[in-house]
């Protein structure tokens, strides 16, 4: 089994820090994933970079606002997992349970948000095997992220263009894994 490269696993765990609750470095974890990008995905730097120069026009604060503004008080955006696939019904308690023990099962501590929040799947999809990280994007993450985008069509919203990147770089492993798996 072939695990994720080393841009794979940085990127992934950019993203996650990028989707989680602005702290005062949060420029420099932009800037970070901007110059790991670069390394692999233009397209996905692009969007990542368009997010970035919304960013510099914003205080700390000013970007804590907006993140709370979209995420936490306008439930279609969730950036919960779980939440995007099932709503609040009994399945999604079932796959937070999951979810929980995954975290765990690949060394990811829970941060303050749910165990189905981009900040804790994203570092967990980086520490999977390939075949592991394949099966959960395709069945869970990719399905999840589709709706969030959905959700921030025509609005205008900064945070968009991170998702849009995230979707780039995702589709993009996809298909780098795809076709290692024609070569096995």
């Amino acid at each position: 089994m072939q695990s994720a490269t080393t841009a794979d696993i940085t990127v992934l765990n950019l993203f996650g820090r990028i989707l989680s609750y602005p702290e005062d470095d949060y420029l420099n974890e932009v800037e970070a994933c901007l110059n790991t990008l670069r390394e692999f995905n233009a397209e996905a730097e692009q969007y990542l970079n368009e997010f970035r120069n919304t960013l510099r026009g914003l205080s700390i604060e000013q970007a804590q606002e907006l993140y709370v503004q979209t995420f936490d008080l306008n439930p279609i955006c969730a950036l919960e997992v779980g939440w995007q696939l099932y709503g609040d019904n009994y399945d999604r308690g079932n796959f937070l349970v999951k979810m929980r023990q995954e975290l765990e099962r690949h060394g990811v501590p829970e941060d303050v948000e749910l165990p189905d929040h981009l900040c804790n799947v994203l570092p967990m999809l980086a520490r999977m095997d390939r075949a592991e990280s394949r099966s959960f994007t395709e069945a869970s993450l990719c399905p999840a992220l589709k709706k969030m985008l959905a959700a921030f069509a025509g609005k205008g919203n900064p945070y968009e263009n991170v998702l849009k990147a995230l979707d780039r770089v995702l589709e993009s492993a996809l298909s780098v894994q795809a076709q290692e798996a024609n070569y096995d």
